[in-house]
């Protein structure tokens, strides 16, 4: 999970079965073509295969880091300095985060597999956005890597 140059970094890739999801979307697709013979049977298998996976792996492609004193969240980068108070959200407190807690002027980067998550105050009042909602297989280590990056850029 981490990199030499960050103190933390993170993937949200896809889970395992995502991959096996993507070979069915493919044989499915094969099944559909086999009336017209071996060939598009076979095209259909490989093209249906690899559009599923590369649209799993885009799905899994955002990355959190923080660097330097940043915060970086998918497209979203932000100052640790503008950023107060975290939250670690057990699965169910999450979910609550997701659905009816959630206001729609925060930021979420979520994924449905990732069952916890951080959420952060954002404490500029410049920025309309309350919080910060963060799914991650680690929220221990993101929240320290926040608060070391926090002490770095005050010290």
């Amino acid at each position: 999970m981490e990199h030499p140059g960050s103190p933390y970094e993170e993937r949200l890739t896809a889970p395992r079965s995502w991959w096996l999801i993507s070979l069915l979307v493919g044989v499915a697709c094969a099944l559909v073509l086999l009336p017209f013979g071996t060939l598009p049977l076979l095209g259909g298998l490989v093209g249906g295969t690899a559009v599923a996976a590369v649209m799993a792996s885009s799905y899994g492609s955002p990355r959190i880091r923080v660097v330097g004193d940043h915060l970086i969240a998918g497209e979203a980068k932000i100052p640790v300095a503008a950023l107060g108070e975290w939250e670690i959200l057990d699965p169910e407190e999450a979910r609550a985060w997701r659905t009816y807690k959630a206001d729609t002027r925060a930021f979420l980067l979520l994924r449905s597999y990732i069952p916890q998550a951080l959420r952060v105050e954002v404490s500029d009042p410049a920025d309309p956005t309350p919080y910060l909602y963060l799914s991650t297989r680690a929220p221990e280590q993101l929240a320290a890597a926040i608060d070391a990056a926090r002490d770095g850029a005050t010290a």
